[in-house]
């Protein structure tokens, strides 16, 4: 057959048989003519033949690699990790150390480090990002995937001649005590011990004497020897041999006994001669050495353990005297002898056994040795294990590397044999040279393919010893051997003889000189086949044994004649040395053809004589017998052919089927029928050994051999097959011979007859065709549908292989087979018979038969292997005809097949490329699986819906990681043949909506990556539909950002999902991640499961993963157990699970969590803004008031913890979005999605950060610049920035601890701070712009046809200092909260500046002013709480007036202004613009005004400031006249009365009324902070004296000082120089001040006495204040009259009292000093002037008399009685009298005497007056007065005599 395979490309593999040119020696067999033979013709194909393997039956897929992972930065707040990482990756490129492999790969997929997170293929300037698929299904497994498909197909390796182990033997050197002088001859085989049988042929070696004792050439082959499993009974059984010797001359004793030095040069000499002349050979000592030991055999369970061969003791039982010395001796230099190269072992044998006698087998298992003495010599072989199997099915994990395990058994044995030794010695490192393996399957597949001559390890000098156990096994013959193996036993004569045998084969009896066939194996490797073969010399032995093989080699056809010769000689060992010759004895014939059985022991007898025809029974009386003819010659004969049957049966069924080809026999063949139905009685292991051949000749006959042959051979393989399935079966569905058989034997007779598939067919067909008739069709019936995919896959390869003849000539190369035509009666007949195959897979499903699943995934894999051969419509024809049987949402089971059904179909490999069933139409399988998939998610059925889901996944990664479809319009082909699923979403959202977490993740990521990959106008014609479909489409992408947020480790401490609910059915593995696809569970548990195997301790490859380490239930480490304890527990922590995976396996899981929602995040925004795009400049169908899509969208981003990737890729759309649908967005309507927006902005502009704090900062101009676009001001902006900074400033923490326990402004605020003042910073902006990618106009507000830029960058500052007030105040708010409770002045004044800060805002303007409010109450400063009333009602009074709906007008707002200067008499549009949603000018109602000066009223009566709740009753009074409320209005009418009485009261009272004290406070300290140098004026309730503020105040500020700092009062009220004062110290400065009327002369000199100025009922508002304070010039405090002079200081406050606050800041300060004589005249006006008030005031009647007679006693008694005559008198004694007298100007002295006269005048009027108002009990007090009075006279007129006269 012609070589039609892969010359171009097609698609049949030939993998030529190396096997063949392994055996030259057979070369003449099968080049023998055998025409007469067919069934042999068709053996010899079966071996001879290349194997065909179909390059495309599995699957063929070559991934990308995919671009790796970055780490992703996700920052908060309070990180800047990029920053961080950017400083570590300088300092690494500074250490030129760091290499690029230490960095750990975090990708699944083990693939070269890319540049950074760009995308790699060539449209990265389409996307934003990567696709979201490779990071959802990072760990994408192609192979594994489809592995999980039920009814997988797995390919078998191909057959090869070896399995399990196999262990090559190396001889290295003989050594003996007494030298080695002459060659030595031995072999070397493996022997099992227990059942004494040899395993192995023998292997031949011979070790010649050389000078240096070295290794010579002729030691240098090995021997190779096959292993099915390592057992303890299993050992090397090595025979050594050595030239006969003379009887007398130097004898095998001097090799046992002596020392060299003690031979004798005789000796030595003869030894010498004899060695080069004597070719004859005798025994000389033999040995076992066990290859396994039981201790490690136990340990591994049937693992290999290579530390036998070393073992100390080599039977395992270290028991025996003999082998105490040899422990020693194993050891080379000191160190154990282990590792000479690669795994290989040096083994040192040192009990050899000396043959005494003849020895039989029966000697190996002599215990005791007492027979046998030791050899004293050590033979050293080199036994080293071949990696064949190393890479063996068993040993690949689900990921596709191959796991190798060690078992440490072997280094336990040698370290308790030797101590201290470790098993490399101490300087030998561990595993030097071992490295893992780690391939893909199909390097696996083709590394096990080579044959033994291709192994790394050997060479084509090695002697490949054939394996016995080859004819035991029950597996098919893989090449030709066609051996017989001789084994002559014993001799036994009646005297002693040296007796060897010479062993021939002939081929016929006639002549007896004709030479033999050249049919003898030689002993040495590479000679051509010998004539005959010679045994060893038994010396001296009447019953002579012999330990030879002999391996003849047989011919193709055994005729009877055909026999074996052996002949006898006698060796007399006495003759000359010159020419020895033997002597014949005897002969024995043995014919062939008699003893075709594995073994036979025949006994013949011996002739003297050949007689031509010796074999014939007539020739027996001529001949001569030795012994008297008894049997004395035993052998033992072995045939090991895979040519002759051994099998009767199989013998026969050959045999006729040669007979019915050849038409020998009658032409019916009942004899081939007879053959052909006893196959089913052939026993399993013959029939598996030539399976091969069996099964081509019954196909064959089913191909062409008339009905009945062909129904017999049908069922007759039927039956073959079956049992085949059942009696070699490994578990798997398809029992791996079979797989063998169709997938590389069956060449359909390499085209040397028409093909199988149409009487294949034809057969079935009938015989389903009868079953759907009703016919009884016997059992036979089932085993055809259980056996169903070994006849499809041979009608497929059968079809194939004709389609790859038809076309291999007349396609020119490189070009693609066109489908194969079926003719149209085959292709009705598979039709039919696919019909009857699924009628019987509905059937038996719904009964529920695993029978029925295996079924329907061979007819799946049926269609799939049929549409790479013929027409696909064909093929849709059958898929067609599956979906009406199973149509629509059918019973679980039933569904559950069709899944698997289009999983297997949709696995094509060129699904993507397949055309539609009618020539318009597109691919017909993608949309009968979208069809099916969709039907599917709203299957009752839970797991049905998560297998559709799963579907849909795989082959989305499997299409996106293809190599062939990475161009960009491959990727849009595949995208449209998916993107109707999208559609039918949409048609139907409740069924995502029913789905569960896994499901939606699974679906979402599908419509994601189609999306991703369409074309901008699918998508626009999408949205162009309807608006509820193109709203639903942005529903779908809200879900997408819902279920990948990222949410850090620490975020999710909830409860991972219990493993009971249904998202975790199907999936036992435990849920590491929730947002990864479930495959990752598997992946990560598998990994964490040989996370922990490492390299292996010792070095040795060896052995397997013993079982009980590997079964599941027994963790193999500490973590796992972990996780596994966790994952058995319901409701596992996802966290736990997750803390118990390796670091490294976290790190990956962790990287691709991140990498999943930042490529989702990016795939969203990039849709967003294609559609922005497009709803800006085509119709589509959307609301176009809100635009809901979109900024639903723009929400869910910013609400989500996104990364810097994103962000980055973030404002430009942002910018674009707001470019484009700026009006829309900025309108009324909006105002939730504005407000929400600004408050992200704002959130994400206190990030610690730049790259992200900077663009929220550019974010912000973007929205200032709309508004000035759209609005030409920033009015409402600033309302709506305003108030989300106040919902910010709850959520940022803006105040920090300090160490000392108070508290400072955070990183948070200072960060938004500097945000706040760069947004308003026109220098940076250029290059903000720039660097965040956006064009250089962004900025620019120019409407359409103008050329003005509307932007305002000192509107813009104005902004940005309202928003920095507002943080300042909500700072310093914060800050204090720890001395809220002490420090209740500055808690005031916190929510005062809060209340400021808030002004735009209306609402939280109010909010702040009644919390200032209720802090007043507390304290008890009613005037100030009312002043809160007022101001709050002040707010909504201007906000009524100002939209004119109210009953008041400006006038009385100005009227309230009175009261409360802080309401501001402009009623501007901020109220208005101040309608935000959720606040707004709407809250404020006359109601709610009327509310709150109801409240000041109340709070000024507490006061006692009545003249003010007088004002505001008025205001009251207006709305109550206009709702025409009289009862109301009699309320206010009689309070306002009562309020009047109240205010005559205050005024009537002798005792002037007093609302309130003022103090002056000054701070002087750094530890005050802002407040150091400053003075305030305090307003106190009227009972606090300067002592109580004192105490107050210190105890305020004492409690912020800390160790080293002290607070002093100072105690009077002089000016202070700060720079005097100590540093370290904080002082207080406290002084009375009183409040000073408006009207009131400053200049005056007069003292102040402060009930003058009660006259009248005004306003108590003041902010002027003043004391004074005394001094004199010369430095002292104190002085005589004459020195002292006063200062008077006016403070101007800022603001007046009442106000807001208790407290208010000192803004100028001014003072005026007044000499000695001012201030005593000043003093004598004062009394004068107090006096004369009494004296003039009107009373209205007499009933006032009593509090003035009071109020006059207390005057006079202290103007002019006797003892308080110092005051006047100090004065003149000070100013009069002599020397000052004379200092004084004229003017001074006159005013002076004048005062004083004017003073004496009053005084005399005033007694008159207190005459005529005392009764009888003052009169003794009047006298007192008078008396005074008089006697004052008398001492002033000294002073001034014109006084007597003036009174």
């Amino acid at each position: 057959m012609e070589d039609y395979t892969s010359s171009n490309g097609l698609r049949f593999k030939r993998i030529p048989r190396q096997l063949c040119t392994a055996n030259p020696e057979l070369e003449p067999l099968l080049n023998e003519s055998m025409d007469q033979w067919p069934h042999l013709n068709e053996l010899v194909q079966c071996y001879k033949a290349d194997w065909v393997a179909d390059e495309n039956k599995y699957g063929h897929y070559e991934a990308i690699t995919s671009s790796s992972f970055q780490n992703q930065i996700f920052e908060g707040p309070d990180t800047d990790i990029e920053t961080e990482m950017r400083l570590a990756s300088a300092r690494l490129s500074k250490n030129e150390d760091a290499t690029d492999d230490d960095i750990p790969s975090t990708s699944g997929r083990q693939i070269s480090e890319t540049g950074l997170y760009k995308s790699s293929s060539k449209n990265c300037d389409t996307h934003f990002g990567e696709s979201p698929l490779p990071a959802y299904e990072p760990a994408f497994d192609w192979e594994n995937e489809r592995s999980l498909i039920f009814g997988q197909r797995t390919p078998e390796t191909l057959p090869t001649n070896s399995s399990g182990l196999k262990i090559t033997v190396k001889v290295l050197s003989l050594s003996f005590q007494a030298g080695l002088v002459e060659p030595f001859y031995g072999t070397i085989c493996l022997y099992n011990r227990d059942r004494r049988e040899k395993l192995s042929e023998d292997f031949y070696f011979r070790v010649s004497p050389t000078e240096g004792q070295d290794v010579n050439a002729s030691l240098l082959h090995r021997g190779v020897f096959s292993l099915d499993a390592p057992s303890a009974s299993v050992c090397l059984l090595i025979q050594l041999e050595k030239p006969a010797a003379e009887e007398g001359g130097v004898t095998t004793s001097v090799y046992s006994r002596k020392e060299p030095v003690h031979m004798t040069e005789r000796e030595k000499q003869k030894l010498q001669v004899w060695s080069r002349i004597m070719p004859y050979r005798q025994s000389f000592a033999w040995t076992v050495v066990p290859l396994f030991e039981n201790s490690n055999v136990a340990a591994a369970a049937g693992a290999a353990s290579p530390s036998s061969p070393l073992a100390p003791s080599v039977s395992g039982s270290s028991s025996q005297d003999s082998f105490a010395e040899h422990v020693s001796k194993i050891t080379l230099d000191g160190k154990l002898a282990q590792y000479s190269s690669g795994s290989s072992v040096i083994v040192e044998i040192s009990n050899l056994n000396k043959v005494k006698e003849s020895y039989t087998e029966d000697l190996f298992q002599d215990p005791k040795r007492k027979v046998h003495k030791p050899v004293k010599g050590v033979l050293k072989l080199e036994v080293e294990k071949l990696h064949t199997s190393l890479i063996d099915a068993d040993n690949i994990s689900e990921g596709g590397s191959v796991i190798i395990d060690s078992n440490d058994a072997g280094d336990r044995v040698t370290e308790t044999s030797f101590g201290k030794h470790h098993s490399n010695g101490p300087d030998v490192p561990r595993s030097g040279n071992l490295k893992f393996i780690a391939a893909d399957r199909k390097d696996i597949r083709r590394h096990a393919s080579t044959s033994a001559e291709d192994q790394p390890g050997s060479s084509s000098d090695d002697f490949q010893a054939f394996d016995f156990r080859m004819m035991t096994r029950s597996e098919p013959f893989s090449h030709i051997f066609h051996y017989l193996y001789v084994y002559p036993l014993t001799v036994s004569l009646s005297r002693k003889r040296n007796l060897f045998v010479k062993v021939e084969m002939r081929k016929d009896d006639a002549d007896i000189r004709k030479q033999p066939l050249e049919a003898v194996f030689p002993k040495d490797v590479g000679q051509n086949l010998q004539k005959c073969a010679h045994t060893q010399i038994a010396v001296g032995a009447r019953m002579a044994c012999y330990h030879d093989e002999i391996k003849i080699c047989l011919p193709a056809i055994l005729t009877p004649q055909h026999h074996l010769l052996f002949t006898f000689f006698h060796v007399d060992l006495q003759t000359k040395l010159e020419a020895p010759k033997p002597v014949i004895i005897g002969y024995a014939a043995l014919p062939l053809s008699t003893h075709i059985q594995l073994l036979s022991d025949v006994s013949l007898p011996i002739l003297r004589e050949l007689v031509p025809h010796y074999l014939q029974d007539n020739s027996k009386e001529r001949l001569d017998y030795l012994e008297d003819g008894k049997n004395v010659f035993k052998l033992r004969l072995r045939l090991c052919s895979s040519l002759i049957p051994v099998n009767e049966r199989v013998r026969d069924f050959f045999l006729e089927y040669d007979r019915h080809n050849l038409r020998t026999s009658p032409p019916w063949g009942s004899e081939l029928l007879e053959a052909i139905n006893s196959l089913k009685n052939v026993e399993s292991t013959a029939l598996l050994q030539f399976l091969q051949p069996i099964l081509n000749l019954l196909l064959h006959l089913i191909g062409d051999g008339g009905e009945t042959l062909q129904v017999a051979a049908f069922r007759a393989m039927v039956n073959i097959l079956t049992r085949v399935q059942q009696e070699s079966s490994d578990g798997a569905d398809r029992n791996r011979f079979l797989v063998k058989y169709v997938d590389y034997a069956f060449d359909d007779f390499g085209g040397r007859q028409a093909p199988v598939y149409p009487g294949l067919s034809t057969v079935w067909g009938s015989l389903a065709r009868s079953k759907a008739k009703g016919y009884r069709v016997g059992p036979v019936y089932d085993d055809v549908l259980a056996m169903a995919w070994f006849f499809l896959e041979l009608v497929v390869k059968s079809m194939a292989l004709e389609q790859s003849r038809l076309f291999y000539h007349s396609l020119p190369s490189g070009e693609d087979i066109p489908p194969l035509q079926l003719k149209e009666g085959v292709f009705r007949c598979i039709i039919q018979l696919y019909d009857c195959l699924l009628t019987e897979v509905h059937e038996r499903c719904k009964k529920g038969l695993s029978l029925a699943k295996r079924l329907n995934s061979s007819l799946a894999f049926f269609c799939y292997d049929l549409l790479s051969i013929i027409e696909p419509r064909q093929v849709f024809e059958l898929v067609s005809l599956y979906m009406d049987k199973f149509a629509g949402v059918c019973q679980s089971v039933l569904h559950d097949c069709k899944m698997t059904f289009l999983q297997i179909i949709c696995d094509h490999d060129l699904f993507v490329e397949m055309p539609g069933r009618d020539p318009s139409d597109r691919n017909y399988l993608s949309s009968v699986l979208i069809q099916e998939v969709f039907l599917t998610l709203d299957h009752d059925d839970l797991s049905q819906r998560a297998k559709a889901a799963r579907i849909l996944v795989v082959l989305m990664c499997k299409h996106e990681f293809d190599s062939r479809y990475q161009k960009r319009e491959d990727k849009l082909y595949i995208a449209q043949l998916y993107f109707p699923l999208i559609g039918q979403i949409l048609d139907e959202m409740p069924v995502f909506y029913n789905l569960n977490g896994v499901e939606k993740r699974e679906v979402l990521i599908v419509i994601l990556q189609i999306i991703r990959n369409l074309d901008d106008p699918s998508l626009v014609k999408a949205w162009q539909q309807s608006i509820a479909r193109t709203r639903l489409f942005f529903k779908l992408l809200e879900e997408c950002l819902v279920h990948f947020e990222h949410k850090k480790p620490a975020d999710s401490l909830l409860l991972g999902c219990s493993s009971r609910s249904p998202d975790n059915e199907g999936h036992a593995s435990p849920k590491y991640s929730d947002r990864l696809s479930p495959a990752i569970n598997t992946y990560l548990s598998e990994a964490s499961r040989q996370e922990v195997r490492g390299t292996p301790e010792n070095g040795y490859l060896w052995h397997r993963v013993s079982p009980q380490l590997s079964s599941p239930n027994q963790p193999y480490s500490l973590r796992e157990a972990l996780a596994q304890a966790q994952s058995s527990r319901i409701g596992a922590t996802t966290r736990a699970l997750r803390e118990s995976l390796h670091p490294i396996l976290r790190q990956k899981l962790e990287v691709w969590e991140e990498n999943l929602s930042t490529t989702v995040s990016l795939q969203v925004i990039e849709i967003t803004d294609k559609f922005s795009v497009a709803a800006a400049s085509q119709s589509i169908a959307t609301d176009y008031g809100k635009l809901d899509c979109i900024t639903s969208i723009l929400m869910g981003l910013f609400s989500r913890c996104q990364p810097l990737a994103f962000w980055k890729a973030f404002f430009p759309v942002f910018n674009n979005i707001f470019s484009v649908h700026g009006a829309t967005l900025m309108a009324r309507e909006n105002d939730r999605f504005l407000k929400q927006v600004a408050f992200h902005l704002l959130r994400l502009a206190v990030f610690r950060n730049d790259s992200i704090r900077r663009r929220a900062v550019l974010g912000l101009q973007i929205l200032v610049r709309n508004s000035f676009f759209y609005f030409i001001n920033t009015t409402r902006l600033r309302v709506m920035l305003t108030i989300t900074l106040s919902e910010l400033m709850s959520d940022v923490q803006v105040a920090q601890m300090k160490p000392n326990g108070t508290l400072e402004e955070s990183g948070e605020a200072r960060r938004l701070r500097k945000s706040l003042e760069e947004m308003a910073d026109k220098s940076l902006t250029v290059e903000l712009i720039n660097d965040c990618g956006l064009p250089g106009n962004a900025l620019e507000a120019i409407p359409e046809n103008s050329t003005d830029n509307l932007w305002s960058w000192s509107e813009v500052k104005y902004l940005s200092d309202s928003l920095l007030q507002a943080l300042d105040a909500g700072l310093e708010h914060a800050v204090l909260a720890s001395v809220m409770t002490v420090d209740r002045y500055a808690a005031a004044e916190s929510y005062y500046k809060l209340a400021m800060a808030y002004a735009s805002v209306p609402d939280l303007h109010i909010m702040w002013l009644l919390h200032l409010c209720d802090a007043h109450q507390e304290m008890q400063s009613w005037a100030e709480a009312a002043q809160c009333a007022v101001a709050v009602a002040g707010v909504i009074m201007q906000a009524l007036v100002g939209r004119n709906d109210a009953v008041w007008n400006r006038e009385h707002v100005s009227s309230l202004r009175k009261i409360c200067p802080m309401v501001s008499g402009a009623v501007t549009a901020e109220a208005s613009a101040a309608e935000v949603e959720g606040y707004g000018a709407s809250k404020l109602t006359v109601d709610s005004a009327v509310k709150y000066l109801q409240l000041a009223n109340k709070l000024f009566s507490q006061a006692e400031l009545f003249h003010f709740c007088a004002n505001i009753l008025e205001l009251i009074i207006p709305v109550y006249k206009s709702r025409r409320t009289y009862g109301q209005l009699a309320k206010c009418h009689t309070s306002l009365a009562s309020i009047y009485d109240s205010i005559l009261e205050q005024e009537s009272s002798p005792i002037p009324f007093i609302d309130a004290t003022y103090y002056r406070v000054g701070f002087y300290g750094n530890r005050f902070g802002k407040l150091d140098r400053k003075e305030y004026v305090y307003r106190e309730a009227r009972d606090v004296r300067l002592g109580d503020i004192m105490e107050k105040l210190s105890h305020i500020y004492e409690s912020r000082m800390d160790g080293s700092q002290t607070l002093h009062i100072i105690p009077d009220s002089r000016q202070v120089n700060a720079e005097e004062l100590q540093p370290d110290v904080c002082y207080l400065q406290i002084t009375a001040v009183d409040p000073v009327m408006e009207d009131e002369d400053l200049e005056s000199r007069r003292e102040r006495i402060f009930s003058l100025s009660t006259g009248t009922v005004r306003a108590r508002v003041f902010d002027r204040f003043l004391f004074d304070t005394p001094f004199t010039k010369n430095g002292k405090t104190q002085g005589g009259l004459e020195d002292q002079w006063k200062r008077r200081t006016v403070l101007q406050t800022e603001g007046s009292f009442p106000a807001l606050v208790n407290r208010l800041l000192v803004v100028k300060s001014e003072s005026l000093e007044f000499s000695p004589v001012e201030n005593a005249i000043g003093m004598i006006e004062t009394r004068t002037a107090a006096l004369r008030n009494e004296l003039e005031e009107p009373r209205s009647s007499d009933g006032d008399q009593l509090p003035r007679l009071q109020s006059l006693q207390r005057i006079l008694q202290g103007s002019v009685a006797v003892q308080v005559n110092s005051g006047v008198l100090s004065v003149c004694k000070a100013f009069l009298s002599g020397e000052p007298a004379t200092r004084l100007r004229s003017q001074e002295l006159q005013q002076l005497i004048a005062a004083l006269l004017e003073f004496m005048a009053v005084c005399k009027r005033a007694i008159r007056v207190h005459f005529r108002l005392i009764g009888e009990e003052d009169q003794d007090f009047h006298t007192q007065l008078v008396n005074g009075f008089q006697s004052l006279t008398a001492e002033l007129s000294h002073y001034i005599p014109a006084i007597l006269s003036e009174l």
